[in-house]
């Protein structure tokens, strides 16, 4: 990928640039799935965690579990989760919004002082079309689009995901934009584009 391509990536609708990974290990805990589908998304987390050289947790000090995974089959059902509206400002407005649109996923992040994430929010509903999606596709899908604070318009025309062989693998490409910007000389957060071009420049040494 090119200094511009990585740019595109991290660069949101109103054209400002946001960077931003996770600061602090990464705490899951996986609602409204059964035992089998809840072992694939725990285990998607955690080959992605381990793609970026990051760290898993047991128990996160502040808020016990720091990624919180959502699936619902109506947007309703997130309005009887106990205490959500407390972790998720306007809760209330955003699932209007997201009933409205007839959208099936969307995350909430939260971030610390220095701008790292601190915790997410991951809410995906279950329509017609994320049913038909394996279960390892879709929490793939999931976990690399919490790793980091991609654009909110980073995989509109490409999906992180590319079939191969009839499975559905993370692009190379993405893999290496994911290595390269858990790079310890990098910052946990930047807003100016230049940070991309660093993040390119790193791309070539974690693929070799």
């Amino acid at each position: 990928m090119s200094p511009e391509d990585v740019t595109a990536l991290f660069t949101r609708t109103d054209g400002s640039y946001l960077f931003a990974r996770w600061g602090r290990p990464i705490v899951p805990v996986v609602f409204g799935v059964e035992d089998a589908t809840l072992q694939v998304v725990k285990g998607a987390i955690e080959a992605v965690v381990a793609l970026a050289g990051h760290r898993m947790g047991a128990v996160d000090t502040e808020l016990g579990a720091n990624l919180m995974v959502f699936f619902v089959r109506d947007w309703d059902d997130l309005r009887g989760v106990p205490n959500l509206d407390r972790l998720v400002a306007g809760l209330e407005g955003l699932l209007v919004r997201l009933e409205a649109a007839g959208a099936n996923q969307y995350r909430v992040f939260r971030f610390d002082e220095a701008g790292a994430i601190r915790a997410a929010f991951v809410f995906v509903r279950m329509d017609a079309h994320l049913s038909a999606v394996p279960a390892e596709a879709l929490a793939l899908s999931q976990a690399v689009q919490v790793i980091l604070l991609w654009s909110d318009r980073a995989f509109v025309d490409v999906a992180p995901l590319a079939r191969v062989g009839g499975v559905e693998v993370l692009r190379p490409e993405i893999g290496a934009v994911i290595r390269a910007g858990y790079d310890p000389v990098l910052p946990d957060m930047a807003g100016d584009a230049s940070h991309a071009w660093r993040i390119a420049a790193r791309m070539g040494r974690t693929a070799s």
